[in-house]
């Protein structure tokens, strides 16, 4: 455990390390580095899981760290391509590649994307998990967020996600969410598997640093 909290120190800085650096010498693009922060709770009726997700993009480059994502006690590491654009019907989607070391150790293809229209935002994060101590653990990961906002403050919509870090009868997770946000913060609440024996919570809050 203390090993693999070090190893997510050591990456998470280097992650951060290398974004600072790219604003200070970058002689080829004056694009800006834009740094999100989003801690997720998932807070159930015999448990409690923290997930954070740390990511910076700059121009093309997406880069991603979380825990506990793939598994408990888990780091994954990403580097992306970003492909942005649009004016009414706004695209950002990106291909990615990812390494996993702690209780999970593997190698993952991953794809993230966000479709805006006026108001209407379809958002999903997808990878597979090549298990590289036994492929029979291999799995597809999805998290995809179908949401609407009256105002810019405001959203809500559905959830859906297939996961290995929480287990239920159902192969895909089902929710609701409402979220709200004012400047660089924002806060949402998902209730998933509602009308089922094992509903759950997950409590996101997210930062979104001024680009710099």
């Amino acid at each position: 455990m203390k090993k693999i909290f070090c190893t997510w120190i050591y990456l998470f800085t280097l992650l951060y390390g290398y974004s600072s650096f790219a604003q200070q010498h970058d002689t080829v693009s004056n694009s800006k580095c834009t740094h999100n922060l989003d801690a997720l709770f998932y807070i159930m009726q015999d448990d409690f899981i923290f997930l954070p997700i740390y990511s910076v993009d700059k121009d093309w480059l997406h880069m991603e760290a979380r825990y506990n994502y793939e598994d408990m006690n888990t780091f994954s590491g990403w580097f992306g391509y970003n492909f942005t654009g649009g004016n009414n019907f706004q695209y950002s989607i990106t291909p990615m590649a990812g390494g996993i070391v702690g209780n999970t150790n593997g190698i993952a293809p991953g794809l993230e994307f966000d479709f805006n229209f006026y108001g209407f935002e379809l958002y999903s994060e997808s990878e597979y998990v090549f298990d590289l101590q036994d492929k029979e653990n291999n799995f597809f990961y999805n998290w995809t967020d179908f949401t609407y906002a009256p105002l810019d403050w405001l959203w809500f919509g559905l959830s859906a996600q297939r996961t290995k870090l929480y287990q239920s009868d159902l192969e895909i997770q089902r929710g609701l969410l409402i979220g709200g946000g004012y400047k660089w913060f924002g806060v949402t609440g998902f209730l998933y598997n509602l009308a089922f024996d094992d509903p759950y919570l997950i409590l996101s809050l997210s930062i979104t640093f001024p680009e710099n």
